[in-house]
């Protein structure tokens, strides 16, 4: 007889992911839903260091699961997304990350949320932990989940029930790609923004629920952050010329950032006035973070975090609003070149 229980799908793109992988197949072996009812899909793209031995042993532990894992010879996350989708087999799409890490009632509860009719793409919220078990990596885990680090996202925040905008990995029928498409592989970032965006435009509901949950491990360097930050928001600005609309107050603040920075410093080289504001905007972004550090670090007893939230947060602005500018300005040379 035919299961009551719809076969569900998880879709996961994979890079070099050998340090987390595991965290993430064992997260999947202890889902409430059915096993037999439930396949997991790795679209990885080609990975280099030990990501398949360490998916290959687990498979040999646990052949009850079912584990496939499809090469991704174009190595971006939308083509592995889509990839993983032709390859599999469920009526249920769950979408998620070889950086993540979800609750054993995951799959579960966005079966539910979904047969309930909440919302056409569901979704929960992270609890970010660092990547790493450094200082750097703690105070970057802290920033990825602070309100002047990230706005008003509510998947990393204390969220409420309730639709939105976007959330994070999401789960969906089938049969909402087959009506509205596939992820856009022209987007090498952002990808999950622009395919809500889609579900909203096309009269659907994005639901984010609280109860749905996954541990997410944030970069575990500075420089890994940066470069993290600046493709999302290079690629931010490519879907922004598709969806100016969708521009939030969070996303205009750090471009706005970092042009101000640029033009103060090229004028403070001829203009004497523009030296001041320069080191009063410096003065005050650091001095608003550094109040930021020391409080969080008083509420968590964590002395690190007077340097670290800062450093982390100034990192994640800078580099986020140097990738949009920079997008904007390529555009601009493509469209009159």
């Amino acid at each position: 007889m035919k299961s009551a229980q719809p076969f569900v799908s998880i879709i996961v793109p994979c890079y070099n992911e050998e340090a987390t992988i595991r965290h993430l197949l064992d997260a999947v072996l202890a889902q409430t839903y059915p096993r037999g009812q439930m396949q997991l899909v790795i679209s990885d793209g080609m990975s280099t260091d030990h990501t398949r031995d360490v998916i290959a042993a687990f498979q040999t532990e646990h052949a009850d699961l079912s584990v496939r894992v499809v090469d991704n010879s174009v190595r971006t996350i939308p083509s592995g997304l889509n990839q993983a989708i032709r390859e599999s087999r469920g009526e249920i799409i769950v979408r998620l990350d070889a950086h993540s890490m979800p609750i054993p009632e995951y799959v579960e509860r966005c079966v539910a949320a979904l047969q309930a009719g909440k919302g056409d793409n569901v979704g929960g919220v992270w609890e970010i932990r660092p990547g790493a078990g450094t200082r750097v990596a703690e105070s970057i885990s802290f920033a990825a989940a602070h309100p002047l680090g990230v706005g008003d996202a509510m998947y990393r925040l204390n969220a409420k029930e309730g639709a939105v905008d976007t959330v994070p990995f999401g789960s969906f029928s089938r049969a909402l790609i087959e009506r509205i498409g596939a992820f856009d592989e022209t987007l090498l970032a952002n990808e999950d923004y622009e395919f809500n965006t889609r579900v909203r435009e096309a009269g659907g509901v994005v639901w984010l629920d609280p109860s749905i949950r996954t541990v997410y491990f944030s970069r575990s360097t500075f420089g890994k952050l940066a470069a993290q930050y600046w493709r999302y928001g290079f690629w931010k600005f490519q879907m922004l010329k598709r969806y100016l609309h969708t521009l939030r107050w969070r996303q205009a603040l750090p471009p706005a950032f970092v042009l101000s920075l640029f033009i103060l410093i090229v004028l403070s080289l001829w203009v004497e006035p523009a030296r001041y504001l320069l080191a009063a905007q410096v003065f005050i972004y650091f001095a608003v973070l550094a109040s930021a550090g020391l409080k969080l670090a008083i509420n968590k007893r964590k002395g690190f975090l007077i340097w670290g939230l800062p450093l982390a947060i100034a990192t994640m602005h800078i580099s986020w609003g140097a990738g949009f500018l920079g997008s904007g300005i390529l555009s601009l040379f493509k469209k009159n070149g």
